[in-house]
């Protein structure tokens, strides 16, 4: 327990110098989000030697979207009613924990959260679940919101000092996004923090799930998270105005749920762009300042840089093709084209429902001041259906073209420095970068990529068998540097041969 909260510590503190170590401890392996590792041991010059460690098969159906845990040589993952224990060196299990049956929504699972001894699991049918972390036995299980309604929980919990801090889904609803925190000794709700007003409020939205996880500065205590869409969905009669907060980045207190400030990347969004990416937390300089900044890639297209301490925008610039919007008000707020929102006829909009980017962690390499983001160039149909009313999805669309390509975005100027192709439609993978100098991804047709950093050269890569779905990772353990990737139900985990 004593290394466990040392770890964390250790985590707040240098959550801007070098990232994760040893372990990956968190979602994102650290606070910041920025997915960047201080190991070297891996290198452009060796990683070509790169070769399968040992690999983990779940034996399930549903595909692993999860980012794991890796504590004290420990590995965490899970899938939908699903947590396994393994051992971080040689992938034998330790113990598998199986939630009982139920009739939530079972679309995939982002993994778990951890304080002192104890693991944190959200599950289909909305509830919060405690486990032991050295048996996987149940401390205390708690609902998080009504499954019958049409809420589920998908997210990895992330946990700010005593605070487990949860966000639920269910935009095929018109129900009320939240975000909560719960006491981690007994599972009571400590705060709530409401992104739409209160049911049964005139002309407002509902919607602004929070299914993803956030990112903590430990300096200016913040939170951040992003915000889902609002509903209805593609369809916005009943709900004039901005639709505050939904598709926003907002900063809260993690002691209280107080909002400090938020930031809208779509107002009045009509097409299924969340805001809920990744929000990446970065010490550096911008237009020759200091700055304590916030990046995030958004699924509608637009990439923003912002001051975190004041949520000023600092930077708001598409970064790949965008024809919904007139341009960016003096907020930095991109302002919608009412011309481009669904019609009965349909409307061709860029990007597509699933966006220029969504769930897919990006990376931030410090040396090279590069963001890394899998991106979708895309385009789509838009329609709105008067016969579906205004509930719920309320409308369709359809694909016309798209591509998946990693972008290298220079965050000065919001310009891609280079593009990598990862092939047709989309890929699942997220990334990852190392001090070494090596980025790490996957492509549209299953295969692990090595990439070098500042130029997008590939310098290795393995087939997988599957599509991935989740990012990669890195630790050492005795002395020697994994990489973990998922495909379908297997667990990889990749290392230079041993001397």
């Amino acid at each position: 327990m004593k290394l466990w909260l040392t770890m964390i510590f250790l985590a707040v503190s240098t959550v801007f110098a070098g990232g994760p170590g040893d372990g990956w401890p968190t979602y994102h392996g650290d606070y910041s989000g920025r997915r960047h590792s201080a190991l070297t041991q891996i290198t452009p010059a060796n990683v070509g030697g790169l070769t399968l460690a040992w690999a983990f098969q779940t034996s399930q159906t549903a595909a692993i979207k999860s980012s794991s845990l890796v504590v004290d040589g420990v590995m965490y993952f899970t899938v939908p009613d699903n947590v396994w224990a393994v051992d971080a060196r040689s992938g034998q299990q330790i113990w598998h924990y199986t939630y009982p049956p139920n009739k939530g929504l079972h679309i995939g699972h982002r993994g778990l959260g951890m304080y002192k001894d104890w693991l944190f699991f959200l599950t289909p049918d909305a509830h919060l679940v405690s486990l032991n972390a050295n048996d996987g036995k149940v401390r205390w299980t708690v609902e998080v919101a009504d499954a019958t309604k049409g809420y589920w929980t998908t997210m990895a919990p992330l946990i700010v000092e005593n605070h487990v801090i949860i966000g639920v889904s269910g935009d095929f609803d018109n129900l009320r996004g939240f975000l909560r925190s719960v006491d981690p000794e007994t599972g009571k709700t400590q705060w709530e923090w409401d992104s739409t007003p209160p049911a049964g409020t005139p002309n407002a939205t509902t919607g602004g799930m929070t299914w993803m996880t956030g990112t903590y500065d430990s300096s200016l205590d913040l939170i951040y998270w992003g915000t889902g869409n609002p509903t209805p969905v593609l369809t916005a009669t009943t709900r004039p105005g901005d639709d505050l907060y939904t598709c926003s980045i907002v900063a809260l207190r993690p002691e209280t749920g107080k909002l400090a400030w938020a930031f809208q990347a779509s107002p009045h969004d009509t097409h299924d762009w969340d805001a809920a990416e990744v929000p990446v937390l970065v010490d550096g300089n911008f237009d020759g300042a200091p700055r304590k900044m916030l990046m995030q890639a958004s699924r509608n297209g637009y990439f923003f840089v912002l001051d975190r301490a004041t949520g000023k925008s600092l930077l708001s610039a598409p970064f790949g093709p965008v024809n919904w919007s007139l341009g960016v008000d003096a907020k930095g707020q991109p302002v919608p084209n009412p011309k481009k929102e669904p019609a009965p006829d349909g409307r061709l909009i860029a990007p597509d429902e699933g966006g220029l980017t969504n769930y897919r962690s990006p990376s931030f390499d410090p040396k090279t001041g590069l963001f890394l983001v899998s991106s979708h160039p895309s385009w789509s149909v838009y329609f709105a259906k008067p016969a579906d009313g205004t509930y719920g999805w309320a409308g369709a669309d359809y694909g016309v073209w798209g591509k998946a390509v990693l972008e290298a975005i220079d965050y000065q100027t919001g310009k891609p420095r280079w593009t990598h192709e990862l092939g047709p439609n989309g890929s699942g993978a997220g990334v990852l970068t190392t001090d070494s100098g090596l980025a790490f991804t996957g492509d549209a047709h299953g295969n692990f990529l090595a990439l070098e950093t500042a130029s997008g050269k590939t310098l290795w890569h393995a087939g997988t068998g599957s599509r991935m779905e989740t990012s990669p990772e890195t630790y050492e353990l005795d002395g020697r540097q994994y990489v973990l990737t998922s495909s379908g139900g297997v667990v990889f985990a990749w290392a230079l041969p041993e001397r």
